[in-house]
């Protein structure tokens, strides 16, 4: 790597953490999440404008693959703080209620997507139309968790019984489109060969009897969680990366293992402990994360949209915002929600963020998704996070706690009470 290289890439990260986290600030200005603005900043620096020769001439060729290599880091990170995340508790929290939802928030707008691949099959070309079909189903049926998580606490909402069946929700729902995923891969050849996925399966055996219970043994010991060192961080991050490396080898994407290793982290008894490992890959991950959008935002090219591409768009939001907030609304009625809580849930269902992006990358290498399809699926991603708050705030004006007791409780308590 050459001295005028290296001066090259230090400009390009040099731009991109100021754009991402000024755009981002702004994005907060308005009181979307930053990640708005963070998405934003990585079309803005790709092919859009000028057609693209603002993107070359900022990051030429030779520069590229030292970004994409950064990029996927900051992604593995992101993916074990994902799993890292989510709590075994929240999945359990609130029975029915929860499944009902989950359900609803995945299965409408898969089917509706599922229609929509068959409509995409005739105008983008594919070697794969059932994978296509299924994928295309998969990327309007995605929450993202974290983004979710932020918008509770930002709005007083994450300790409310809307709050905890949200993130429940959203935690089955991230469980199951990651798994979806890592399936769709494989069924395209992934990295590796065929028989190599047959040990996916194993490999998540032996995470959960294995590695768990030695991490348990490493960071919380007899329930109790042991001073936090850097070099224990380093082992956690080291685990991460051998994990990433293992779904890669086995062809389902190193994402995937990212994830897996994250949630198989001890819990108990070492709350704080998770939440150091998240603060320190918290700031790893700022780093990293906007020079994936910007990767991201290279593949995203608008600047020859047209007629035909505004129908589709039209299609692609209507399916992911319809699907999403009528299939989440009907799985909470269904089980007695009262429906402005009930709305409240599908407006939150429909933010897709960083999560959506990192799926339609993975569909973009895979060759599921040609360019012109995938920038409109990032656009999707970056207009239902930015109508989330507003919607919340109009279908939720007034806050209210319901009942999530269940009739029998409910009498039982009247009868007690008289």
């Amino acid at each position: 790597m050459s001295s005028h290289q290296l001066q090259i890439l230090f400009l390009d990260i040099a731009l991109i953490l100021l754009l991402a986290r000024g755009l981002g600030h702004l994005a907060a200005r308005v009181q979307q999440p930053p990640v708005v603005g963070e998405i934003l900043a990585g079309v803005l620096l790709g092919p859009t404008l000028l057609n693209g020769a603002l993107s070359d001439n900022l990051f030429p060729s030779e520069v590229r693959p030292m970004l994409v290599g950064m990029a996927n880091l900051g992604v593995v990170l992101f993916m074990f703080a994902v799993g890292l995340e989510i709590e075994q508790s929240t999945l359990r929290g609130h029975g029915r209620l929860t499944a009902s939802t989950a359900l609803g928030s995945t299965a409408v707008p898969f089917v509706l997507g599922v229609g929509l691949g068959l409509v995409f099959l005739n105008s983008h070309d594919t070697d794969n139309p059932t994978a296509f079909v299924v994928f295309i189903g998969l990327s309007v049926s995605v929450t993202a968790f974290p983004v979710l998580a932020r918008i509770l606490t930002d709005r007083g909402l994450s300790r409310t019984a809307v709050g905890s069946i949200a993130l429940a929700t959203a935690a089955v729902v991230d469980v199951v489109a990651w798994v979806a995923l890592a399936a769709v891969n494989a069924s395209v050849g992934g990295a590796g060969s065929h028989w190599l996925v047959a040990l996916t399966l194993p490999y998540a055996v032996f995470m959960v009897l294995v590695v768990r219970p030695l991490l348990k043994w490493f960071l919380a010991p007899g329930g109790e969680a042991r001073t936090f060192t850097p070099w224990r961080f380093a082992v956690v991050l080291i685990g991460a990366l051998l994990s990433a490396t293992a779904t890669e080898a086995i062809g389902m994407h190193f994402i995937f293992g990212a994830f897996l290793f994250g949630l198989v982290v001890p819990r108990e008894g070492a709350q704080a402990l998770r939440a150091d490992i998240h603060d320190r890959t918290s700031h790893l991950t700022g780093l990293l994360l906007p020079i994936y959008f910007v990767v991201a935002g290279f593949q995203v090219d608008l600047s020859g949209l047209g007629a035909d591409g505004l129908v589709e768009l039209s299609l692609i939001l209507m399916v992911a915002v319809v699907g999403k907030f009528g299939g989440t609304y009907l799985g909470a009625r269904l089980q007695k929600l009262p429906g402005r809580p009930s709305a409240a849930l599908a407006a939150l269902m429909n933010t897709r963020g960083l999560t959506e992006l990192v799926i339609l990358g993975v569909g973009l290498q895979i060759g599921l998704l040609d360019n012109s399809l995938y920038s409109l699926m990032v656009v999707m991603a970056v207009v239902t996070t930015v109508m989330t708050g507003p919607l919340l705030s109009r279908v939720y004006t007034k806050p209210v706690e319901p009942d999530l007791r269940s009739a029998d409780t409910r009498r039982e308590d009247a009868r007690a009470s008289t």
